[in-house]
């Protein structure tokens, strides 16, 4: 199981369309190039550090095992190896959806959350 974290809106958005292509917040996959993820014990730092002042964020538990999109573990330097998904997420992927309560406190500055999506593949 990985996770995913997006904003309720874009969710739904996503729902609609009938596939998942938001990557990070604020950013696609087009324009990212892949889809970030987090293994279980990853995303709540991940939160933390980049979605503390977002309200309406959910976390999409995604059976990796049913993507039809290329998954791999890349090393982020600086933070370790995370998951990203280099194509859209298929709905049926999604297993569960979970609402996360909002939590206080300042996002890191938006020069911090771009040094995450540069990544070495593996």
């Amino acid at each position: 199981m990985i996770f995913h974290l997006t904003t309720a809106e874009e969710w739904a958005a996503s729902f609609s369309a009938g596939m998942h292509t938001g990557s990070t917040r604020g950013r696609t996959l087009s324009q990212e190039g892949f889809i970030h993820c987090c293994a279980a014990e990853q995303w709540p730092e991940v939160r933390r550090a980049f979605f503390v002042d977002v309200p309406d964020l959910v976390l999409l538990h995604i059976d990796e095992t049913l993507l039809s999109s290329p998954l791999r573990w890349d090393d982020v330097p600086g933070a370790g190896t995370f998951p990203h998904i280099y194509g859209p997420v298929d709905l049926s992927a999604v297993v569960a959806v979970e609402v996360l309560p909002a939590l206080d406190g300042p996002s890191r500055s938006p020069g911090r959350r771009r040094s995450m999506g540069a990544s070495t593949k593996r």
